[in-house]
Order: structure tokens, then sequence, then C-alpha cells
């Protein structure tokens, strides 16, 4: 076991290190700058496409089979809107450092792109199953579109990220979720961990047993309840710390640049490690480049790519422009009251342990403690039904040949699914916390493989919507 952790490490090092993600944002900068800038030339634009369409009902719509625009963002930001925007932040302030909140940012404006060609492609490369529903993803663009060019590699490369994502799930999707909804349940609530891994199971098990559509429904009603819950206990939170906003923001600028002018020089902290803890939580929170939300979003009844992939643009915006920026300004105007100091410089807490701590002295009493407890069930149980759905299509491709065998592994991985859930909530996961993020971060090489390849295709379908648009 040791051995093994220690081949994770090593390869953890690589996907999450300097490398790769120079790579995921050198490709956002690529399709960024390949594609005219689009995030921000048009952003009204999405916006008014986005949330301005659920106004006028069509962005609701679905044709029967298939669920509609809105479910389909549901249901990706229901996976991507996690404890990463609250756990995560938070540690890459620990160790990058304020700064790192820019570069956060900077990783969110170029996946803005990212994730939009990773949706573009899986709406334009789809399939519809036996069912009637449309099915699509990475390993659909890998294998319709590398692999018209190029057969061998598109296979290849697809079958690689179905099988990471087929095991992924079950990691950072389910038992690393179950397990901070146990504990957060417990250290708030008293509630035992065994009964909370029964509940949730139970609700999962509800959930997810009725298919995209049943997951659809409920992350239509559930994400924006969960968004605004957050979004309103952030903004009542900056209120009372409207004071210490403008020194937040000045630390986050200047530690973007020069670390030390912030931390002091006996933090250790440099810029390329404000840098990679920047891009890395940031990637990490909005999943743009590692494949993952495209599969949700193929299967909406939209049927013009680009039309869908405008709400990718919207999702980044949310995830990290919005709820990150929202846990990283309370993290970094809280004050220990025993110390007077800000709470992040003192150095006494990191992680979850710093952002539980941001909201119980940033509120009166144990009222800020039990709201964010409630924002990581809330985060934690929509990342689990989400990713269910992901795992489900990966299992699905690759036994995709056989029918019988097909079926028969969804009910499998669904059973599965349901008792990993109990096992995350009850259990120490030291070894799968560190597994599932190398799993993750494997997605991403497959995933940008095909990105880059059919690059060419998202710029002409680009083109094609906003000329017809104009005319």
């Amino acid at each position: 076991m040791e051995t093994f952790m220690e081949l994770n490490n090593a390869v953890n090092g690589f996907v999450w290190g300097p490398i790769m993600l120079a790579l995921l944002i050198g490709t956002g900068l690529y399709l960024t700058v390949r594609g005219g800038f689009i995030q921000f030339t048009h952003f009204g634009y999405v916006l008014k496409r986005t949330m301005g369409g659920l106004f006028k009902g069509h962005q609701r719509t679905s044709d029967g089979n298939n669920i509609s625009s809105f479910q389909a963002v549901s249901t990706a930001l229901a996976s991507t809107v996690g404890t990463g925007n609250i756990v995560g932040v938070a540690t890459a302030i620990t160790i990058g450092g304020p700064g790192a909140v820019f570069w956060m940012w900077i990783s969110a404006l170029l996946g803005m792109m990212t994730k939009y060609s990773e949706i573009v492609l899986a709406v334009k490369f789809r399939e519809v199953n036996d069912e009637g529903q449309h099915i699509g993803g990475p390993m659909y663009y890998l294998k319709n579109g590398v692999g018209a060019k190029h057969k061998t590699l598109g296979t290849v490369v697809a079958a690689i990220f179905a099988v990471f994502a087929a095991l992924a799930c079950f990691g950072i999707g389910n038992m690393t979720q179950g397990n901070s909804i146990a504990s957060s349940m417990q250290s708030t609530f008293g509630i035992s961990t065994s009964i909370t891994g029964i509940v949730l199971a139970i609700i999962v098990a509800i959930v997810i047993l009725g298919g995209i559509n049943s997951i659809a429904r409920i992350t239509e009603m559930f994400v924006p309840v969960m968004a605004v819950f957050y979004l309103v206990l952030g903004v009542v939170i900056l209120i009372l710390h409207a004071q210490q906003i403008p020194v937040a923001l000045s630390d986050i600028f200047v530690g973007a640049f020069n670390p030390e002018a912030v931390l002091g020089g006996g933090a250790g902290v440099g810029i390329m490690m404000a840098i990679q803890m920047g891009f890395a939580r940031g990637v990490f929170s909005n999943e743009a480049g590692l494949g993952s939300a495209p599969i949700a979003h193929a299967a909406s009844s939209t049927k013009d790519p680009v039309e869908q992939g405008l709400w990718g643009i919207f999702e980044v915006f949310v995830d990290t422009i919005l709820v990150c920026t929202m846990t990283a300004l309370i993290i970094l105007t809280t004050t220990d009251p025993s110390t007077g100091n800000l709470l992040w410089a003192d150095g006494n807490y990191d992680g979850a342990s710093l952002t539980l701590k941001a909201f119980e002295f940033a509120l009166p009493g144990t009222f800020g403690s039990i709201c964010l407890s409630i924002a990581m069930l809330f985060f934690a149980f929509s990342t689990m039904i989400g990713w269910s759905y992901y795992g489900e299509k990966a299992w699905e491709y690759l036994f995709r040949n056989n029918a019988q065998a097909r079926k028969t592994v969804t009910f499998i991985f669904r059973i599965c699914f349901i008792i990993a859930v109990y096992i995350g909530a009850t259990g120490g996961l030291e070894f799968v916390w560190g597994v599932a993020d190398t799993l993750n971060g494997c997605m991403a090489i497959p995933n940008l493989i095909g990105v880059i390849l059919l690059s060419g295709i998202v710029l002409q379908e680009t083109k094609r919507y906003f000329s017809e648009r104009d005319k």
C-alpha cells in the first residue's frame, strides 16, 4: 500500500503540477485568442441567452426524452459547485497566500472558453441511445471527432477518458463528498456518521435510480436554492466586514505578484506557488478542461451546439467568479476575536477548518457554523448526484457494444454507488482523497487532446452561430 501511495503521489504531482496546469491554462488562452475573446466581448449576450432565457421560458423546455438547457446546466453545476468552493479556496489561500485568488480568477476567465469548447463538441458529436436520449461527452467527441481522422487515437483516448471518469466518480464524486457531509453533521449537530450515511444513501438512491430525468428535476430545483442561500449568506457577512474588503482586495492583487509583501519574507511563498495554487484550485473547482460537465450538457434537448456552449461560460462565472470569490473574501476579511488579527494571517487554521472558523467568527453564536454546515450539505450532496450521472455514462460507454451487458452494468453501478455513499460517510478516507484527486486530474489529459485537435470545429461552429445571429 505504501508503494502504491508513493506512485499515486508522483502521478498526482504531475496531473496537478506546473506542466499540466500550464497545458490547461494554455489551452484556455489558445482557444480564447482564436475564438476572439468571446467570453468577454459577448458576455452580455451570454447572460441574455442563459439567465435571460429562463424568464422567457425557452431554456426550461425539454423534448420529452431529453432534459432542458437549464436542467443540463443545473446538473453540471450540481457536480461543479461543491466542497472545492469551500475547502479548495481556503487551501489555496493557506498555501499560496491571498494572491492565489487572483490566479484563480485568471484560470476561470480562460477556463470559460475551455468549458464552452467542451460543451460545443459534446453536443456536436453526441449520439442517441436505445431510449431516444442524447448521450455525449469527451468519450464521444474523441471517438466520433478525433476518430474520424485518427481512428486508433480517437478510440484509445476515448476509452482512457471513460475509465478515469468511471473510477473517479466513486472518489471525488461520492465517498469524499459523503465524508464531508457526515463530518460536518457530526461536528455541528452531533449526528452519528452512521445515521447520516444511511439517510444520505437512501436519498441518493431515490434520486439516481430514476436516471437523468430524475437527477435533472432535482438539480433544477436544488442548485438555484443552494447558490442563492450561500451567496445571500456571504453578502450578509461581507456587509458586516465592509471596512476590511478594500484591504482584502489589495492583498489579493499585491499578493498575486509579490506574495512576500503581504505574507512577510519568512513565509516562504513565492509567486510561482501563488500561481500554481490559484490555477490548481480554480481548475479543481470549475472543472474547465477536465471533461466532466459536457457529459451533462450533451443530454440537453438543445439542437445548436453553440447555444448550449454559452452555458459553459455562465457555469464557470457562477462557480469561480461568484461562489469562490465570496468564500475568499469571507476568509480574508474575518478577524479572530481572541487575537484581533485577521484569521487567515494567524496560521492557526487551514483548509476546511479555516473556512469553518471564518463563518463561526463572522456571525454571532453558532449561527455561522450551522449555516456553513447546511451549505456543505447542499454542495456535497449535489456533487454526488451530478457525478453519479457522469460515472453511469462512462460505464455505459465502456459496454456500449452489448445492450444486455450495458443494462446490467448500469444497474450494478447504481447499487455500488449507493453503497459507496454509506462507506464514505462512515470511514476514514485519506487514501480515497489522494486517489480521487489523481483520477480527477487524469481525466484532463485525453480530454484536452480532443479539445485541441477539434478546436477548428469549435471555431467554425462559433463563426456560423454568430453570423446567423447577426443576420
